[in-house]
């Protein structure tokens, strides 16, 4: 078998082609032209004096094309000045769009600094310290904003120059043509410069933007803060504004006040006639009383509101001694209709309490095997003021009064110290600073009311039995602290489903 290798290949190709000498010389220097005649016959053609060289033709080949080439490139370069000036116009709306935009951003700072400053002047305090704070930053946004706007102009005098200069290009070389090689380098030189002059522009507008949301960000922000204290910052205001009325009044009189002064004025006229009203109705009821029954011994004497007590007292001198005399209370409904017994009132003198309001007094006198009969002129009227105190003292979970231990179990307590009674919503508490001398909740054996007789001081004491075998008579500082304890108990107890009464009053309210 024989191998063939490259070597031989490359004798045969040697052996077959022989080498052509380099002082050949041709006879022409071109292939010539051949052509069939007559019979088929080859022929060769003889040269045409009109027919170009391959030189000539190759030379005038390459006139064309730099021509050509010359025609293209100034075409493209007027194109693409055609196009920087296209964006440097779009560059020049845009910082026109900017400067609008920013004059209005300018106007809308100012607004919200002088309203900043208005309300400025009617805050005090925390908010006042806020309020400055957000002016600062107000003013420091409008200085940012106006180094932005002088670096916008600059800049938008720099695009402006440039499009000039582009235009003023452009119009020479399309008058003058450049060469392909010089226009082609201008071409990109002026590209490039307007991109990186595109690219920064695009860069000062992004932060133009970025800025101006930062400040729509904080005013949105400082709106909202606004919004969340608005109420708490109106309350103070109008505290402040309250505040500020009150001392103006005080330190100028006004017509208020002297309306205020006439006010005044027209309700003591006015409590002065209904005393005299009632005590002309108790004489007239007296001298009625009088005309039916000559032989009346004793009269009812005290003011008829809570608050005060009703003492008997004998009118003629044929009066037996009181206290050889059997003496009882009693409610009567204002219809007159409904009568029910005081339990324990049975001394000459009665402290009205917050359960006789509304009802008519009655007491029954007996004497020598005749009874004798006095009732108030009225309904016991209420306490001026007692009802909005104590409307105030519900709102509180525990209310504390300043007492004194007169009786404990009946009989005569000997400290005179001061405690403290406790009446809350579920219990009631007597304690001496922090000893607990009795401490119950609301049940049906405790027991409250006012002390039912007992002198002068008996406005001002309430007996109390904080459970069977234990029970207190407390004195207050005031009658009207004592009927605002009572009304108190008595409320919080009704509210846990308790009536807190006096001794048998609880079968009288019950019916």
């Amino acid at each position: 078998m024989t191998r063939v290798t490259r070597d031989f290949a490359d004798t045969m190709q040697k052996e077959a082609v022989p080498a052509v000498s380099a002082d050949v010389i041709f006879a022409s220097s071109r292939f010539p032209n051949y052509k069939i005649g007559a019979n088929n016959q080859i022929m060769e053609a003889k040269d045409d004096p009109k027919v170009l060289s391959m030189k000539e033709v190759v030379a005038r080949e390459t006139a064309q094309l730099l021509e050509q080439q010359k025609r293209l490139s100034v075409r493209d370069l007027a194109s693409k000045f055609e196009k920087g000036l296209a964006a440097a116009a779009k560059l020049s709306e845009e910082a026109r769009l900017r400067e609008a935009a920013s004059l209005e951003k300018h106007v809308l700072l100012k607004k919200l600094r002088d309203a900043l400053e208005s309300l400025k002047g009617r805050v005090a305090g925390r908010n006042k310290d806020d309020i400055e704070e957000a002016i600062a930053m107000v003013e420091a946004l409008a200085v940012q904003l106006t180094q932005r706007e002088g670096e916008l102009m600059q800049e938008k005098s720099e695009v402006k120059k440039l499009a000039n200069f582009l235009k003023q290009s452009n119009e020479e070389s399309v008058e003058t043509p450049l060469h392909p090689i010089q226009s082609s380098a201008a071409s990109e030189d002026a590209r490039k410069l307007v991109d990186e002059e595109r690219a920064f522009a695009r860069a000062e507008i992004e932060s133009a933007r970025a800025a101006v949301q930062r400040v729509e960000e904080a005013l949105q922000e400082h709106e909202r803060m606004s919004r969340a204290s608005g109420k708490q910052d109106l309350e103070e205001l109008m505290k402040e504004v309250q505040e500020a009325r009150r001392i103006k009044m005080l330190h100028q009189p006004s017509k208020v006040m002297d309306m205020e002064h006439e006010l005044r004025a027209l309700r003591t006229q006015l409590m002065e006639k209904a005393k005299q009203s009632i005590r002309l109705k108790r004489e007239l009821a007296m001298s009625k009383r009088g005309m039916d029954n000559s032989s009346q011994l004793y009269e009812l004497d005290g003011h008829e509101a809570l608050g005060s007590y009703l003492q008997i007292q004998p009118s003629s001198d044929n009066a037996p001694d009181l206290s050889k005399c059997l003496i009882q209370w009693y409610r009567v409904s204002s219809e007159g209709d409904k009568k029910e017994l005081i339990s324990g009132a049975t001394r000459p003198v009665y402290a009205l309490e917050p359960f006789d309001v509304g009802r008519i007094l009655q007491v029954d006198i007996t004497t020598e095997g005749q009874m004798i009969t006095l009732t108030t002129t009225g309904p016991i009227d209420p306490a001026a003021g007692l009802g909005s105190y104590v409307e105030a003292l519900v709102r509180k979970h525990d209310v504390e009064f300043n007492v004194v231990i007169t009786q404990m179990n009946d009989a005569n307590y000997s400290s005179e110290s001061i405690h403290v009674f406790h009446v809350g919503k579920m219990r009631i508490k007597l304690c001496k600073a922090k000893i607990t001398i009795a401490k119950e909740y609301y049940s049906a054996s405790m027991q409250l009311c006012g002390v039912r007789g007992g002198g002068n001081a008996a406005p001002q004491a309430l007996y109390w039995q904080a459970k069977k075998g234990l029970s207190f008579v407390l004195a207050f500082e005031s009658q009207r602290e004592r009927n605002a304890a009572i009304m108190l108990a008595r409320r919080f107890a009704f509210d846990c489903n308790i009536i807190l009464a006096g001794p048998d009053d609880r079968a009288s309210l019950g019916t």
